[in-house]
C-alpha cells in the first residue's frame, strides 16, 4: 500500500471500528461503501444487496450526489459486470470497465466510469452482495493509473469484514423483529384490557346520565362530565401504546418523508396552518430518526390541541455536525417556571427522555400569549 504499513493498518482499523458501530443494516451498507471509497481512494463507490427476482433489493452509492442519483432512475439490474461478480463469485480487476465484452452501458446521467475494482461480498457460500469501487483518484500519465493487487487484497480483507458486519446487523434486524411482533402481542392485550375496561364504564356512565337527565338534571351533567373524563383516559392510553410502535413509513421512506406526509395530513385536518422545511438533512441511525419523528409527533399534538396555535411551523436543518428539529407555534404559551407540574401533562418528560436517549438534547421556550418552540437536537446527519 503506499500509505505505507503503518498509516495503512491505522486505515484499515478505521475502516473496520465504524463498520462494528451500527447495527442497522442500512448503516453498515452505507458504512462499508463509504469506509470502501475511502480507504482505496476512488471517487465512486457502491455495493448492491441482491433480491431474488434478479435484481436489487438494496443498492447503496457513495461519490454520486442525491440529485444526480435521482436523474440516473431505477435501481441496476444484475447484468453486465455486476452479474459476474454475483455469479463467478470472484474479483474483477478492470483498467477500463467500458472496454470488458459483458459491459452493456449506463443510464444518460451515469458518470463516466474507467478503472474498475468489484468483488463479491460473501457469508459462506451464500453471496450477501457486489461491491465495486470506480476511477483511482491518481495522475494519469498517457491515461494510466488504476487500481492494484495491493488494492484488490485490500478490499478483499474490507469485505471480508463487511460480511461479518452485515451478517451481525440482519440478526440484530430479525431479533428486533421477533421483539417487536412480541411487543405487539402484549400491547395488544393491554389495549384490550385497559381501553374495554374505559370503555364498559363509559357506556354505565352515559346510561346512568340518560336516566337521570329528566328527573335530576344537576346529577345527569355530573355524569356527563364523567363520560368525557373517561373518553379522554381511553384516549390516552390508546395514544400512549400507539406511540410506541416504530412506524413502517420511517423505515421505507425516512425521515424527511414521513414527517412531510405526517405534517400535509395534519395541515388539511385541522384548522391551524401547519408548514414543513428541510434543508441540509441525510439519513440518519434509525434510533435517531424515531426520537426525532416521536418528538415531532409529541410537540405538533401539543400545538394543535391544547395551545389554539393558528400557525405551526417546523423545521428540520443541520446545526454544526448535529440535526436540529424545531416545533414553533403561534399559541397560548406557558410560564417555564410551572414546567414541573405541566412537563408531564404536555409530554415534555417524554420528549426529553426520547433526546437523551440517543445522545440529542431538548430545550423548551415559551411565554403566556406568546406561543412555544421546542427544540431537539441529535448528533450526526
Amino acid at each position: 500500500m503506499s500509505q505505507g504499513p503503518r498509516s495503512g493498518l491505522a486505515a484499515v482499523s478505521s475502516a473496520l471500528l465504524a463498520m462494528s458501530r451500527h447495527l442497522e443494516v442500512r448503516d453498515v451498507l452505507k458504512t462499508i461503501v463509504a469506509s470502501a471509497r475511502e480507504l482505496l481512494d476512488a471517487q465512486y463507490a457502491a455495493l448492491g444487496v441482491p433480491d431474488d427476482h434478479g435484481g436489487f433489493a438494496q443498492f447503496v452509492v457513495d461519490g454520486v450526489g442525491e440529485e444526480q442519483w435521482k436523474a440516473i432512475g431505477p435501481l441496476p439490474r444484475q447484468h453486465g459486470i455486476l452479474a459476474a461478480m454475483l455469479q463467478e463469485a470472484r474479483p474483477q480487476r478492470l483498467a477500463d470497465v467500458r472496454k470488458d465484452p459483458r459491459f452493456e452501458g449506463w443510464p444518460s446521467a451515469h458518470p463516466e466510469m474507467s478503472d474498475f475494482l468489484g468483488l463479491p461480498v460473501r457469508d459462506g457460500d451464500e453471496v450477501l452482495g457486489a461491491l465495486f469501487l470506480a476511477n483511482k483518484n491518481c495522475a494519469r500519465p498517457h491515461g494510466g493509473c488504476g487500481f492494484t493487487e495491493d488494492d484488490e487484497e485490500l478490499l478483499a480483507i474490507l469485505a471480508q469484514h463487511a460480511a461479518i458486519a452485515l451478517t451481525n446487523a440482519r440478526l440484530y434486524e430479525r431479533s428486533r423483529e421477533l421483539t417487536i411482533a412480541e411487543e405487539r402481542s402484549r400491547l395488544a392485550h393491554e389495549l384490550h384490557d385497559a381501553v374495554s375496561q374505559k370503555l364498559f364504564s363509559l357506556r354505565l356512565t352515559a346510561q346512568a346520565a340518560t336516566a337521570l337527565v329528566d328527573r335530576d338534571p344537576a346529577r345527569a351533567k355530573g355524569e356527563l362530565q364523567q363520560v368525557a373524563a373517561l373518553a379522554a383516559e381511553a384516549a390516552d392510553e390508546l395514544r400512549a401504546a400507539v406511540v410506541e410502535l416504530r412506524p413502517a413509513a420511517l423505515d421505507e421512506d425516512g425521515l424527511v418523508a414521513t414527517l412531510r406526509t405526517h405534517i400535509q395530513v395534519l395541515d388539511r385536518a385541522h384548522a391551524a396552518r401547519v408548514t414543513f422545511t428541510s434543508q441540509g438533512v441525510r439519513a440518519l441511525p434509525a434510533a435517531q430518526e424515531e426520537a426525532l419523528l416521536r418528538v415531532a409527533q409529541e410537540a405538533l399534538h401539543n400545538a394543535l390541541r391544547h395551545s389554539g396555535a393558528q400557525r405551526v411551523e417546523v423545521t428540520l436543518g443541520k446545526r454544526g455536525p448535529g440535526t436540529v428539529l424545531r416545533v414553533t407555534d403561534d399559541g397560548a404559551g406557558f410560564d417555564p417556571t410551572t414546567v414541573r407540574r405541566a412537563g408531564r401533562h404536555l409530554g415534555l418528560v417524554s420528549m426529553r427522555d426520547r433526546a437523551s436517549g440517543v445522545g440529542g438534547t431538548l430545550t423548551v421556550e415559551s411565554e403566556p400569549g406568546k406561543g412555544t418552540t421546542i427544540e431537539m437536537e441529535a448528533p450526526g446527519g
